[in-house]
């Protein structure tokens, strides 16, 4: 990284850390999505009747390796290994469209947007930088939740039935490869759709439906529908990979000065 782009990353970042209002946000739904959700979830697995026939109705739908465990293992199981990972990929979407949207159009508010495209800076280095910033911020956010959640669902499971949180490879696939692929493919989205935007809150309701797809997934967990397992995640991985990698490459192909003040 020159020093031209770590230049807009370190500008970037100390904006968003310096918008409170913005910081508050990015911190909320994370605490949200992490600890509240996944808290209230274990306490109604432990507390509830064994013979509950909702739940008795989901653990038919479990595969028979599931099917063997108690009431209570079994929902911690799915909470963990199923349900959980696939906040972490709303947590980046979130994080990157609260930065990424603000990039461009944040400049075009503060009516810095002419002094950046006038200093010696290229389209092509203003691009990296800013898609690099808004991820390094979105993959921070994403890992300091995971560790704030290992760290209390840990506590909570062992108080509650002296059981161990341990992650297994799906944890790997999703922090590792499709957390940091949805990201990319959000925040290259969202700078284009920002560097054409007329304010902020434009550019953010562009990538709103890049949650849509992540919370049928959930949902299917819940359903049973659909159980999420490591080769799945995989499989997955791949594609976003890929997806992301060719968004990035075509995106700055017509990504330019003339497309940027276009719209002013």
């Amino acid at each position: 990284m020159n020093r031209a782009i770590s230049a807009i990353v370190k500008k970037d970042m100390w904006e968003i850390t310096a918008n409170r209002q913005l910081l508050l946000t990015i911190v909320i739904v994370p605490l949200v999505l992490t600890l509240v959700v996944p808290s209230i979830f274990l306490l109604s697995a432990h507390f509830a009747p064994q013979e509950m026939g909702e739940l008795q109705e989901l653990m038919r739908m479990m595969p028979e390796e599931m099917q063997n465990k108690e009431t209570e293992e079994l929902m911690v199981t799915l909470l963990f290994d199923n349900i959980l990972p696939l906040f972490f990929l709303i947590i980046p979407i979130m994080a990157a469209s609260v930065m990424a949207a603000s990039s461009f159009v944040g400049e075009k508010e503060q009516s810095t947007l002419e002094t950046l495209l006038y200093s010696p800076l290229t389209v092509k280095q203003l691009f990296h930088g800013k898609v690099l910033s808004s991820f390094l911020f979105s993959m921070l956010v994403s890992w300091i939740s995971f560790l704030v959640m290992f760290l209390v669902l840990g506590v909570e499971i062992n108080v509650l039935s002296g059981g161990m949180l341990l992650p297994g490879i799906s944890w790997l696939l999703i922090l590792a490869f499709l957390s940091p692929s949805v990201s990319l493919i959000a925040i290259t989205l969202i700078v284009r759709c920002s560097a054409k935007a007329q304010n902020v809150m434009e550019a953010q309701q562009k990538a709103a439906f890049l949650v849509l797809p992540v919370v049928f997934l959930i949902a299917g967990q819940f359903l049973g529908a659909i159980l999420i397992n490591a080769w799945i995640l995989a499989g997955l991985a791949l594609i976003l990979v890929l997806l992301a990698w060719l968004l990035l490459k075509t995106s700055l192909r017509k990504f330019s000065g003339e497309m940027l003040l276009g719209n002013r």
